[in-house]
Parts: structure tokens; sequence; C-alpha cells
């Protein structure tokens, strides 16, 4: 566990949207929870995964740090004055994420030109750099997006997402829309990055193989709270939150020469139109006490040594110090 200062820190962050019906003076239909009370820590250097099922507010979390939205409550702070300029974002569809009617090489630079970078010949010299940083040519810059595959569209979003040179990357989901066969690419070029260019990751994911990989540190969320958080070694080998274990099982694993099917997550997630009261994931929950239903659990140390190993879990957590 890295024990460096906190590049951005996160206290106590929320951030709800309100639903309304079509038209001018269209009524409410409530209130959609998707961060609640989010605390967090990165350190400069290390990849800090994010993970959850669809809708546990992974995006929203990245979208709030890099002021996409407004956050409703909480705080986040950088260790340096303006690092929110040193914040750079590489998104799910590179092809969405780069615009069709300019060269790559246009693309790329855009940040430069933001920041009145040099003359125009510098920052066409900073693309070809990046471009062959990437794994792409330096005649890639005069082409358009269209030309070019999957994998290589998102080299090319992670060419323009490092030209400014920022301290944290908040990558989301920068694996899921590719082809299984070109994910390891990406995958291994990132970690390739992280260590030449000294960078900070936050990477979020559902792909539990990828995060065990890359993840220094894993927080794992449901329904727009935190549950479970702790080293990568930690999470994977001793799960604490009954959740974590359900998403653990139910991640597909290679054996005998092909792919095995994890074991599904029962129940479904409920609403976050109307998140259950007590623990969030007691409906679903086989291990759930009358109290989970009435009492919000707390993140706390899994064990007496695991001061870095928290989980929302009053029952595992007790279990596990009786171990």
């Amino acid at each position: 566990m890295s024990t460096a200062e906190p590049l951005l820190e996160i206290n106590n962050l929320v951030k709800h949207f309100k639903l309304r019906s079509p038209g001018l003076f269209g009524r409410s239909r409530g209130t959609v929870h998707a961060l609640n009370d989010i605390s967090l820590k990165i350190r400069k250097g290390e990849t800090l995964a994010v993970v959850g099922e669809s809708g546990c507010g992974k995006s929203t979390l990245a979208r709030v740090i890099t002021q996409l939205y407004q956050a409703d409550a909480g705080e986040i702070s950088y260790q340096k004055e303006h690092l929110n300029k040193k914040i750079q974002m590489i998104f799910q569809d590179p092809y969405a994420s780069l615009n069709p009617r300019l060269t790559i090489g246009d693309i790329i630079a855009e940040p430069l030109v933001i920041d009145k970078f040099g003359t125009r010949a510098e920052r066409q010299s900073k693309v070809s750099e990046m471009l062959e940083l990437v794994g792409l040519q330096q005649s890639d810059a005069a082409r358009y997006p269209h030309q070019f595959s999957g994998g290589q569209r998102q080299r090319i979003a992670i060419a323009r997402a490092i030209i400014a040179e920022p301290e944290l990357i908040i990558a989301d989901e920068p694996l899921s829309a590719l082809d299984v066969s070109i994910q390891s690419q990406i995958l291994n070029l990132l970690m390739k990055l992280k260590k030449e260019q000294e960078l900070t990751y936050l990477f979020i994911s559902h792909d539990l193989a990828s995060v065990a990989h890359i993840a220094d540190r894993v927080i794992v969320m449901y329904l727009g709270q935190i549950i479970e958080s702790g080293d990568s070694a930690q999470i994977f080998d001793n799960p604490g939150h009954p959740y974590t274990q359900a998403l653990i099982l139910a991640a597909p694993t290679v054996g005998k020469g092909k792919r095995q099917k994890g074991v599904s997550i029962q129940g479904e997630t409920a609403s976050p139109l109307s998140p259950p009261n007590g623990c969030c994931y007691h409906p679903r929950c086989p291990k759930m006490a009358d109290s989970c239903a009435f009492d919000a659990p707390k993140l706390e140390p899994i064990g007496p040594a695991d001061d870095f190993h928290l989980v929302a879990c009053p029952i595992e957590t007790k279990r596990h110090k009786q171990l």
C-alpha cells in the first residue's frame, strides 16, 4: 500500500439527477441517486480501479471529477493548484470521442492549441512524437478517424490524452468497445505509458480480469456507494463484501482451453430512483440479517491488520475478525 500524498482527494461527494416529464412544465418523476457520500484518495503514480455493474455510478464519478458534471455536495481537492488542467480522460467509445471532420493530427494537437503551446511546426512535431509513442505512424496524422480500426482509434484517443502531459488519466471503460483480441494490446499500452510518462490512472471498468492485471488498488461501487476498497490482491484474494464475492464468482475464467462462464449474481439491482433503506445490497444478499434492512453500514477495516481493506458489511467484518 502506497503512503504517498494524495494527488486527488474526494470527500463526501454527492450527485443526484432530477427526472422530469417531457415538456416545458414537465412534472418531477423522481431523483436518480447516482453518487451518495463518496470519499476516496488517488495517490500519485498508482492505478486506482473502480468496478461495479452498469448503473453503479462509475462513469458519473469520472464526469464529476473532470467537471463535466457539477457535484451537488462534497469536495474535490487537488495536490497542486490548477491540477484540473492536468487531468485528461479516455472515453469508452473512441469513435464517438473523435471529431470525424478533423484529421488525426488536428485532433491530437487540439489540447496544445487550447493551451497555446508553441508554433504550428512545434505542435506538428509533438503530434508525430505522440503517434509513434502509441504505436502509429507519423503519416497517420493526415488521415481521418473513419480510416482506422477501433483499436487504432483508441490509440489516437490515448495520444490526445497524453500530449498535454497530464498527471492524472481517467480511463472510463477504455476497453469495452474493442474486440477481445485488441483489448490486451491497449491494456499493455496503458501500462507502458504509465511507467514511461509517470502517469496516475483512475481506471473504470466492469472487466475484473483487466482490473486484476492493471490495478494497484480497487474500489467496488454499488448503487452509487463505495462498499469495499483495498489493495488489488486483497480484493481478489480475500473479497470481504458479499457483492464483491459475487462479482468475482460471476466473472468468466479461462480453463481447459476455453473461456468458462461465471456464476450469475442473483436478483436485480434496485432502482437508483428508489434505493433501499439500510444496506443498499441487502435485497440481493444471501447473507442478509434483519438489521441489514434498516442500518446503513459504514466502511470498516475487515480485520485487525487490514487498515487499508475496508468493507461496508458488519456481518463480514465481524466474521473476518473472528478468523
